[in-house]
């Protein structure tokens, strides 16, 4: 199995490697300092709290990924393999 980073993969591993290095950089670098690995934990959940619920996202119209998400399912189609057939 391949892992992160490995040689032959770097496209299917773009975009992971460019949210782990964003990830690294602004709560692991930049916060602290670390005094044991539940002030980690609780960080690493306020952040994906933070990223999913309270960031605005340009590309999705000035609204928290939530919200993007919310209002798309809605209207969204089945997959073709979940739809009923008569």
């Amino acid at each position: 199995m391949a892992s992160v980073g490995s040689k032959g993969d770097s496209y299917d591993n773009a975009l992971a490697e460019a949210f782990n290095s964003l990830f690294k950089a602004k709560l692991i670098r930049n916060k602290g300092p670390w005094t044991g690995i539940n002030d980690i934990e609780i960080a690493v959940a306020e952040y994906v709290d933070w990223f999913n619920q309270r960031r605005l996202h340009g590309e999705l119209g000035h609204v928290t990924p939530a919200e993007h998400e919310a209002a798309h399912y809605p209207t969204a189609e089945p997959p073709a393999s979940l739809q009923k057939t008569s």
